[in-house]
């Protein structure tokens, strides 16, 4: 027997710096369409668009630690975007917050019109926010994402030079 789940119910990311954190999300999420439920002194919850995303103060023995994104546990978060447009519109919010942005927005190699950006919570999470037309990474006529047949293939992109 098997089951077909239904979404991405939440995530909680931890951070060190909650009180960056919380300003960032809190002004980024609801440029998202969700809504701020709870904002305590260690933890914020935001829900909308069929999911929720918590940042939660890390124990004190981690403070000031960064976010790396190669260590054991979270790569990155991707949200799914409705257009090309909506991405854009992210990157200029993301610029007027003056957020760290790693690349985009661009198209990927990974499937037909991928667009996306990524860029930086302030402990250094990645984030990223796409847009892939039609049926997504769904199976059916569009065909499951395959990002590469190379074996050896890294999620992360050589450094520009």
């Amino acid at each position: 027997m098997s089951i077909t789940i239904n979404g991405m119910a939440h995530v909680i990311l931890t951070v060190s710096q909650f009180e960056k954190s919380r300003d960032f999300y809190c002004e980024l999420l609801p440029f998202l369409g969700m809504t701020k439920v709870y904002d305590g002194n260690n933890f914020v919850y935001h829900v909308g668009a069929r999911t929720a995303l918590g940042i939660q103060r890390c124990s004190d023995e981690h403070a000031g630690e960064k976010f790396v994104q190669n260590r054991v546990g979270l790569h990155h978060l991707c949200f799914r975007a409705r257009s090309r447009e909506d991405v854009d519109a992210l990157y200029a919010k993301l610029t007027a917050m003056g957020a760290h942005i790693d690349r985009g927005p661009v198209e990927g190699d990974w499937a037909p019109g991928y667009y996306y950006i990524v860029f930086e919570d302030p402990d250094g999470i990645r984030l990223e926010i796409n847009y892939l037309p039609g049926k997504g990474l769904l199976a059916g006529e569009d065909g499951p994402l395959n990002p590469s047949d190379d074996p050896d293939w890294d999620q992360n992109p050589p450094a520009k030079t």
